[in-house]
């Protein structure tokens, strides 16, 4: 009988938030909570919304949320995060939470989400998305965008 190979962490770079689940973090059957899970996805979220849009961000949407392995205290627990698109003033942004025990090398995947920002402004007014800056160079510089 084949078996599939075990899952790995996505190649979307370092995740975005590492913690790890506490006693304080659970229900009263004492299981990690599914809503500290569900904050920790949205604060790494939010973090690369803030960073796309150059200011603050409201979450306006979660879509998709399947809870697949639970999270036990003691777990690393290590929130991926990429951009999936961007609009005039929103931002779609997937997360990936995966568990590591304490013991162990072996990661699983706990739950992934897709969450939707809107960029706002000071009086909390949707505000446009600033364009990407250029990326660098190959040597490093921003080519005619360098000071």
């Amino acid at each position: 009988m084949a078996t599939d190979p075990p899952a790995s962490v996505p190649d979307w770079g370092a995740p975005v938030i590492r913690t790890i689940a506490m006693p304080a973090d659970t229900n009263p059957a004492g299981d990690i909570f599914d809503g500290w899970l569900m904050a920790q996805m949205d604060l790494a979220a939010g973090n690369v919304a803030a960073r796309r849009a150059r200011g603050r961000c409201a979450t306006i949407a979660v879509e998709g949320m399947t809870f697949l392995q639970p999270v036990l205290v003691g777990d690393e627990v290590s929130l991926y995060a990429r951009i999936v698109a961007v609009g005039r003033s929103s931002i779609r942004i997937q997360i990936e939470a995966w568990r590591r025990a304490r013991e162990s090398e072996e990661t699983t995947k706990v739950t992934q989400a897709l969450f939707t920002f809107v960029a706002i402004d000071e009086s909390r007014r949707s505000r446009p998305v600033p364009p990407e800056p250029p990326a660098p160079a190959d040597d490093g510089s921003f080519g005619p965008w360098s000071v």
